[in-house]
């Protein structure tokens, strides 16, 4: 028979728990405290786990990493109140498998439990969700963690290199959440000119500036109760991050040359590619709205850290520009796939699309080949080889030759660079200055 622990020290709701389980015919063992949970998980196997966050001597998740210590493969579901869903996160990524909101909706229980009595050990064991691709551990756990922030109303960060799919994630957040049937409007922040900023955000009264000769409403009011998305937020300006604050605190804003307040309805959800933490520091970004908007925070993996998800999306985009192309494109040949294999995609997945396009048009037949993939990517990334030995090579030169050869590998992509050399981009930027490269 299938058996559960349930964990919670509130006797009520272990006693209603265990008389809907049972009825449907588990075998429910309880403990209502982390000390006892320990001792019934030392002298007893589990089917599954079932452990409401907080305890009065612990916590769900100081069980489930005793739990993991000898054992990875049991389910583990958390349950959390609707305060604790950066606990869900946490807890997710430390290797739980479901969370179950409070209150607890005994009939959604039920289908979980049945789920994992099927032995489908994973209800994101998926190679596609919500439109993004991934089988990886990583990207798994990706799948997990968005499922549950978008069932909250927090602002969230994403970060993630260019190219890894921000606005894809901050999509399905949307796509999940109770917002879903508004709006999703996304800005890139990094587009708009500084001098536009306001309006594009806050919208525009008649006759406020030469050339206002209609009202117009910004992002903010067209998002309505729906989710507005800030792409590359590190690149908004400083007087405008400060007028953002302000609106994420008040929740209400002046079009620009207009006198009435208007309400902020939408959730914010915010993305980029570079280290908020340290812009912080250098003071290129404002701590105090780093941590209104940071207060769920999403990472993505670069593709070189999950390359087991490249077949998979060779495959996608195959089939996708087949489609577009009116071509029998069908599969990509072992020598061509174990080429992408082998690279390591600065550009991530954007990059590895626009090469399967790129095949894709250049294909005459029904498979792609290594002919059909540009030269970069068959050479590979090159490892950095300076010879030491050579006398004529002082400090100066050195570091300058190691900065501009990591530049051009990565098409002057200064973020990019920065991480590779382990610097701020900042530092970057005084070096290249130094060095004549800027």
């Amino acid at each position: 028979m299938f058996k559960i622990l349930m964990i919670d020290d509130e006797e009520r709701i272990l006693k209603i728990l265990e008389t809907v389980l049972t009825k449907e015919g588990y075998n429910v063992e309880t403990a209502k405290s982390k000390s006892e949970a320990f001792q019934k998980l030392n002298s007893n196997n589990y089917n599954l786990i079932l452990s409401d966050y907080l305890l009065e001597d612990g916590t769900g998740m100081e069980i489930l990493e005793y739990l993991r210590e000898k054992d990875s493969t049991t389910p583990f579901i958390i349950i959390t109140a609707y305060g604790s869903i950066n606990g869900a996160v946490e807890a997710i990524k430390k290797g739980a498998t479901h969370y179950i909101p409070k209150p607890i909706d005994t009939d959604n229980l039920i289908k979980i439990i049945e789920f994992y009595k099927n032995k489908q050990a994973n209800p994101f064991d998926i190679d596609e969700f919500e439109g993004i691709v991934g089988k990886s551990k990583k990207m798994q756990e990706l799948f997990k963690e968005i499922d549950i922030v978008s069932k909250s109303e927090s602002t969230i960060l994403i970060e993630g290199e260019s190219g890894t799919g921000k606005e894809l994630v901050a999509k399905a957040i949307h796509k999940r959440s109770r917002r879903a049937s508004n709006p999703f409007v996304p800005i890139n922040c990094s587009a708009i000119p500084s001098e536009l900023f306001e309006n594009e955000l806050f919208g525009h009264e008649r006759g406020a500036y030469t050339g206002a000769s209609n009202r117009e409403i910004g992002k903010i009011e067209l998002a309505g109760e729906g989710t507005l998305f800030l792409d590359e937020i590190g690149e908004m300006p400083l007087f405008m991050q400060a007028k953002l604050l302000r609106v994420l605190q008040e929740k209400e804003f002046y079009r620009v040359g207009g006198t009435s307040l208007v309400k902020m309805k939408c959730r914010v959800i915010s993305a980029t590619n570079r280290n908020l933490e340290e812009m912080v520091e250098n003071k290129e970004f404002r701590e105090d709205l780093f941590y209104r908007i940071n207060v769920i925070h999403l990472k993505i993996p670069p593709l070189r850290e999950r390359k087991e998800d490249i077949p998979l999306l060779v495959k996608k985009f195959i089939d996708k520009f087949s489609r577009i192309n009116n071509k029998n494109i069908y599969d990509i040949d072992s020598d061509a796939l174990e080429i992408l294999l082998n690279y390591d995609w600065p550009g991530n997945v954007r990059q590895l699309e626009n090469i399967i396009e790129r095949a894709v048009v250049l294909c005459q037949g029904e498979i792609i080949t290594a002919q059909h993939l540009p030269q970069k990517i068959k050479e590979g990334k090159k490892s950095l080889e300076i010879n030491l030995e050579d006398k004529k090579l002082n400090l100066y030169e050195i570091e300058k030759n190691i900065i501009l050869k990591i530049l051009q590998e990565e098409n002057f992509n200064q973020t990019r660079t920065a991480e590779r050399l382990g610097i701020s981009r900042k530092q970057l930027r005084t070096k290249m200055k130094n060095f004549g490269l800027l």
